[in-house]
């Protein structure tokens, strides 16, 4: 995967140069201590994984993150604990508290490959009519129409459909979101995925489906603005 890493202290930058060059998989292309010349350099550089620092002069992390349309994965490092929630709910792939260990890269790392990997199998092979899902040790084939939605618990995800059925599976949501055909889900909070057909009404917080009530967090505020 092709890398780069943004952070305003030059000591991070060689912690993660450091680290990356031990992982066969990891690329690192180029590093920034400024985030708007990272900026200039996704633009015309194809870029799979950021590491990027939360706190920097100018702007932070997590604005820099929002301000991208198209962005690549996101593992973010920092030494504050404060922003883990607000990084989850913008689908980073991870989050590391500085200073962190090899052992703690290489599992972020691993993360984002899978990720990555996910992302090229549904790209190269488009989205199913129906999906396996993994419930203890079988497999289970799920048709696409029949979820109603996805909901993050704990470690597991937990899919609810039409016929009552809940299956669990070790899959994130934002893993689950790229299983699944892009026009017939909305991620609506960072730990819900609804089926756009199955929502019987809506207003600014919440959506109904059937007589399930799901939130919608504020990061996902406009999800429902296009809604046909």
């Amino acid at each position: 995967m092709i890398a780069i890493a943004i952070d305003d202290e030059p000591i991070a930058l060689d912690v993660v140069k450091s680290h990356a060059s031990k992982v066969p998989f990891i690329e690192l292309n180029a590093t920034f201590t400024n985030a708007f010349d990272a900026i200039a350099y996704l633009h015309q550089n194809k870029t799979d994984l950021i590491f990027l620092d939360i706190k920097m002069p100018d702007i932070n992390g997590i604005d820099f993150l929002g301000s991208l349309s198209n962005p690549p994965m996101v593992i973010f490092t920092t030494a504050y604990s404060e922003h883990a929630v607000k990084s989850f709910e913008l689908d980073a792939v991870d989050y590391l508290l500085k200073p962190f260990s090899l052992s703690r890269f290489l599992k972020a790392c691993n993360k984002a490959l899978e990720l990555h990997n996910l992302r090229n199998k549904f790209e190269s092979t488009g989205h199913p009519d129906s999906i396996f899902f993994k419930d203890g040790y079988e497999q289970i084939k799920v048709q696409i129409e029949d979820i109603l939605y996805i909901e993050a618990c704990g470690n597991y995800t937990q899919v609810h459909l039409t016929g009552g059925k809940l299956l669990s599976t070790r899959v994130s949501v934002s893993e689950m979101l790229l299983l699944l055909p892009e026009k017939k889900f909305i991620r609506t909070h960072r730990a819900f995925i609804i089926a756009r057909d199955k929502i019987s009404k809506f207003d600014r917080s919440q959506v109904w489906i059937g007589n399930n009530i799901i939130p919608i967090g504020a990061t996902y505020a406009t999800c429902l603005q296009n809604l046909h």
